[in-house]
């Protein structure tokens, strides 16, 4: 039997970069707080979280630089398109990206934001490391032989 989507889940913005330019150690869930004109530019699609990242300040987290599309039908009602946005999470993980950042210099970076089963908006973080230049030349490579390694078994199961 053929499981149906869920209509309500939806991938709404993915930072594909994060992978390339991170170590990414482990990952969360968590919510955001929006305003209601910036969930109905979510719902059209309209964001970017490509340039942004999440910071712990004053006992809070933050992401910072995220961008949401401003919604044309909420001319006075709108809002920011860059402005900071509280995220959600218990005070158990908050006070263990604290520690990932503070002390061992890590970095919070949003990885993607969907809307999950229930319709509300999600932001997945990723805990991470910077990668440096040689190490990004490595992920290139690898992905390079990946490709070339399912090309050449793909001719090979032709023949």
């Amino acid at each position: 039997m053929q499981v149906k989507s869920d209509p309500n889940s939806k991938l709404i913005a993915e930072n594909r970069r994060a992978r390339f330019d991170y170590h990414i150690e482990s990952d969360l869930e968590a919510g955001i707080m929006l305003l209601g004109s910036e969930v109905k530019s979510l719902r059209k699609g309209g964001s970017n979280i490509a340039e942004s990242y999440a910071s712990v300040e004053g006992g809070e987290l933050w992401l910072i630089n995220g961008y949401i599309a401003p919604y044309a039908e909420a001319k006075t009602w709108g809002h920011e398109e860059r402005r900071r946005r509280k995220l959600l999470v218990s005070k158990k993980e908050l006070s263990r990206l604290w520690n990932a950042t503070a002390r061992e210099g890590m970095t919070i970076v949003p990885i993607k934001m969907y809307f999950n089963d229930r319709g509300i908006v999600k932001l997945k973080l990723g805990i991470a490391k910077g990668k440096k230049l040689a190490d990004k030349r490595e992920t290139s490579a690898k992905r390079d032989w990946d490709r070339e390694r399912a090309r050449l078994l793909k001719m090979s199961k032709r023949d």
